[in-house]
């Protein structure tokens, strides 16, 4: 998110009407100073203004995802999630998986690990938003057993993302889905007064309320790099949570809340990264209590499953 707002505070368009310009100019030295989220919490950007957030943000991430995604095509980088996937149960309706992250990161993880993934757009060139084209793409398999008809499915995953997707534009009134650039608006919401607004359109609404299902449906939760300070998720994810459902929560930095939740919930295992003495190692939190265990790095999913779920 700093890498994020920097880039913005150099790139925005000096185009900008006089009125954009002057909202801008109270904008971006926030965002140097409190944080990206933080700046555009206090000044709510116009429509226009968001819109040029909106494309110097795609264009950004886009170009870092490019860079990775050949690491991957070259043999020279494998996503953590790929690693992660063997180890994890595959139920018969896809693995769900919700991501903040407009990136397409996740998608291509699990097709490097040999699922399918289900996005809720059909087609392939310029898909719509069809939930139920993309479920049943997925079928291989229809068999009558006695009075019951049972299907089966190809492995995959459902990847829910409720703040939207670079392959997302809104063409003509409605969601399409292209993976390459086109000259149109990305469907991406970012942080700030309008996001709570923003999610109630589509596609993030489908995208959110199944997200929130599939937390609502789960027996345990493995959270990845997430701050606890999304309103889209919170209503859900939070509350299940302190209702006793098992959670692992790993992390570079644990966010204030992130913190609390694991204190206050026993239930709740979180592990980051921490340095004490010159020694680096894992910060757990555990029973809510603070642990240190040097030389170890359970707070990075390469190490979480090198050492506990491959021991």
């Amino acid at each position: 998110m700093g890498a994020l707002g920097h880039h913005l505070v150099t790139h925005i368009p000096a185009s900008l009407s006089p009125n954009d310009t002057k909202l801008w100019e109270d904008i971006h030295p926030l965002i140097e100073t409190e944080g990206l989220e933080a700046a555009l919490l206090k000044h709510a950007p116009t429509a226009s203004l968001e819109a040029a957030i909106v494309q110097s943000t795609g264009d950004f991430i886009a170009a870092s995802e490019a860079s990775i995604i050949s690491e991957v095509f070259n043999k020279t980088r494998t996503l953590r999630l790929t690693n992660l996937i063997p180890h994890l149960l595959k139920p018969g309706t896809g693995i769900p998986i919700v991501t903040t992250n407009y990136d397409r990161l996740a998608e291509l993880a699990c097709e490097e690990a040999g699922l399918g993934v289900d996005t809720m757009f059909s087609g392939h060139f310029a898909a719509r938003l069809e939930p139920e084209d993309s479920y049943w793409s997925f079928c291989r398999q229809v068999k009558l057993v006695g009075k019951n008809v049972r299907y089966k499915f190809a492995p995959k995953a459902n990847v829910f993302k409720p703040h939207g997707s670079l392959d997302w534009y809104h063409r003509e009134g409605n969601p399409v889905r292209y993976a390459g650039i086109l000259p149109l608006p990305r469907l991406i919401i970012t942080p700030g007064l309008n996001k709570f607004r923003s999610g109630y359109e589509s596609p993030f609404d489908k995208h959110r309320e199944r997200g929130n299902d599939a937390i609502d449906k789960a027996s345990r939760f493995l959270i990845i790099g997430y701050g606890f300070n999304d309103d889209h998720l919170e209503t859900h994810l939070t509350p299940r949570i302190k209702s006793g459902v098992k959670t692992v929560i790993l992390t570079f930095a644990l966010s204030p809340k992130a913190r609390e939740i694991a204190i206050d919930n026993k239930n709740v295992i979180a592990a980051d990264f921490r340095e004490e003495a010159g020694t680096v190692g894992s910060r757990f939190i555990i029973n809510g209590a603070e642990l240190f265990y040097p030389g170890i790095s359970y707070w990075d999913l390469d190490g979480f499953v090198k050492g506990v779920l491959s021991a």
